[in-house]
């Protein structure tokens, strides 16, 4: 798999997430940054040619969606075409972390809104209808992350 790759397009659908009510508030900004440094860096191995932890795309890409201030609906079909592109490098694991840390951050600030709870579930039923690999992936996300849906 793409590590940067699927990290930036992580980063896209939280911004997705966060931004479907046309808001970004800064407790969602600072949960981001909790997310991305307490639980996808200490999880992800892979490095880019600088040695920046993939996991860190997450975050340089939600910031660059929010300065140019991009539609949250285009960021989540992004999302979901490069799952569907890629979908044999995803597992069962790896798409109950993504969901995880969206319901999470959606949390952030004042609880789930009705507008984040639809984007939610519309990425439920997205992900559900998506054929994953059936083997045990190697990737790190979903070994290292996966205590956060036990």
């Amino acid at each position: 798999m793409m590590y940067k790759e699927f990290y930036s397009e992580f980063g896209k659908l939280l911004y997705s997430v966060v931004d479907i009510d046309g808001v970004i508030n800064k407790k969602e900004k600072q949960a981001l940054r909790d997310i991305v440094k307490n639980e996808l860096v200490p999880t992800e191995r892979h490095t880019d040619a600088f040695g920046t932890n993939a996991a860190f795309y997450s975050e340089i890409e939600f910031d660059f969606l929010d300065e140019e201030i991009c539609d949250a609906e285009a960021a989540f079909e992004s999302f979901i075409d490069f799952v569907e592109e890629h979908h044999t490098a995803f597992d069962k694991s790896m798409k109950k972390v993504c969901l995880h840390l969206v319901k999470r951050l959606s949390a952030a600030y004042r609880g789930t809104n009705k507008k984040e709870k639809i984007l939610i579930e519309k990425l439920r039923q997205k992900l559900e209808k998506i054929k994953v690999r059936s083997v045990h992936t190697e990737h790190t996300i979903s070994k290292g992350a996966n205590h956060l849906v036990n």
